[in-house]
C-alpha cells in the first residue's frame, strides 16, 4: 500500500491509500502529465470542473498545495511533483494490472486512438477499416489524422503510425515499411518539356514541391544512387502541403514530383505517372508504428499494428520480387515527407 509521507501532508499523521485518495492522485498525474485542465479531462473522460474538484479535494486531504494554478495553465508546485514522482510508477503498475484483470491483455476490445498519417490513412488503410473492424467487433476505433506526432500520452493516444525516422525520446518505434521515393511527371509533360536524363536536369523543369511543417519550408530534392548523392536546391512556382493534391497536379501536369511509391502503384500501372531518372531512386522512406514504451502494450495496439503489417505484406513482397531487398537503401533524411 502506497504512503503519504509526513513531508507531503504538512506533518499529519500517515494515511492509507483508499479510493479517493488514489482517485485524486491519478487526476493529479493526468494534469502532470497532459499540462492542462481541459486534456486530463478529455483522457480520463472527465469534465474540467471534475478534474479541478478532485484536485482541490486531493489538496484538502493531504493539507498541501499540489498545483499553482493560473488562467492559462497548471504547475506542480514542489509538494505535487515529489508526489507524482513517487507515486507515478505505482500508478503505472495498477494500470496494467487492471488491464491483465479485466482481460484486455489478450482481448482486443475497447476503444483505440491512434495518431495517423493522413496520406497513408486515406490510400492504404481506408479501403481496409470494415474488414478491421468486422475482425474486432468489440474494437472502438478512432483515427486522428495529424502533420506531427507530438506528446502521445499528453494528447491520449495509444499509437501512431508515421513516415519518417522516427523521433527522439522514449518512444518504441516498429518499423512497418521501407518504401521508395520515387521522382515521376506525366507523360503529357515530358512530351512537351523533355525526359531529364541527370538529376541536375530537374533544376530546369517545372517542380512540384512539397511543405515541410518543422522548417516552413519545401523539402529538399534529393537523388541517391550507391554511394553517390545529388541534392538540388528546391525551387519552383508550385508549393503544396496536401499528398492528394501533388498527385493530382503531376497526373494533370503541371510538373515533376518526388513520391513515395506506397499507395501510387493504380497511377503507375495506367500509365497516368512516369518514372524518371530510374537509376537515382536508391533513396528509402520507412513508416513506423510508435507507440510510449512506459505503457502496458494491449491486445488492441498489438491487433491494429499487427494488421497494418498484413496490408502491408503484399507491397513488401513485390519488392522482393523487384530486388528492392538487395538494393542499398540510403536512410530518409529527418523531417522529408512524402
Amino acid at each position: 500500500m502506497i504512503k503519504i509521507t509526513n513531508s507531503l501532508a504538512n506533518d499529519k499523521p500517515h494515511m492509507g491509500l483508499d479510493g479517493k485518495l488514489l482517485s485524486g492522485v491519478t487526476v493529479l498525474a493526468a494534469v502532470a502529465e497532459t499540462g492542462s485542465f481541459v486534456r486530463a479531462a478529455d483522457s480520463l473522460g472527465l469534465s474540467p470542473s471534475g478534474v479541478s474538484r478532485a484536485i482541490s479535494r486531493l489538496e484538502k486531504r493531504i493539507g498541501v498545495r499540489v498545483l499553482d494554478r493560473t488562467t492559462r495553465s497548471q504547475t506542480l508546485t514542489d509538494e505535487g511533483r515529489r508526489l507524482y514522482e513517487a507515486a507515478g510508477p505505482h500508478l503505472i503498475g495498477i494500470e496494467e494490472a487492471a488491464i491483465a484483470a479485466s482481460g484486455a491483455a489478450n482481448a482486443v476490445r475497447g476503444k483505440l486512438r491512434v495518431n495517423i498519417d493522413p496520406f497513408f490513412s486515406r490510400t492504404v488503410l481506408a479501403a481496409r477499416l470494415p474488414e478491421l473492424l468486422r475482425r474486432y467487433p468489440e474494437l472502438s476505433l478512432e483515427l486522428i489524422m495529424r502533420d506531427a506526432v507530438g506528446d502521445l500520452v499528453a494528447d491520449g493516444f495509444d499509437l501512431a503510425v508515421r513516415f519518417g525516422p522516427p523521433p527522439e525520446g522514449t518512444l518504441v518505434a516498429r518499423k512497418l515499411l521501407d518504401t521508395r521515393v520515387l521522382t515521376v511527371a506525366a507523360p503529357r509533360y515530358l512530351a512537351e518539356r523533355g525526359v531529364p536524363q541527370r538529376p541536375e536536369d530537374v533544376a530546369q523543369h517545372e517542380r512540384i514541391l512539397f511543405y515541410n511543417p518543422v522548417t516552413s519550408k519545401p523539402f529538399e530534392w534529393v537523388f541517391f544512387r550507391n554511394r553517390q548523392t545529388i541534392e538540388i536546391p528546391a525551387s519552383g512556382r508550385l508549393l503544396v502541403s496536401d499528398v492528394d493534391t501533388m498527385l493530382g497536379s503531376c497526373t494533370a501536369g503541371a510538373g515533376i514530383a518526388q513520391i513515395m511509391d506506397l499507395g501510387v502503384e493504380h497511377l503507375m500501372s495506367a500509365g497516368a505517372l512516369r518514372e524518371i531518372l530510374r537509376d537515382w531512386q536508391d533513396e528509402r522512406f520507412p513508416l513506423y508504428a510508435l507507440y510510449p514504451s512506459r505503457r502496458h502494450q494491449a491486445a488492441k495496439v498489438s491487433a491494429f499494428i499487427d494488421f497494418c503489417l498484413e496490408m502491408l505484406a503484399p507491397a513488401l513482397a513485390a519488392r522482393g520480387r523487384k530486388g528492392d531487398a538487395a538494393a542499398s537503401p540510403r536512410p530518409a533524411r529527418a523531417g522529408r515527407k512524402r
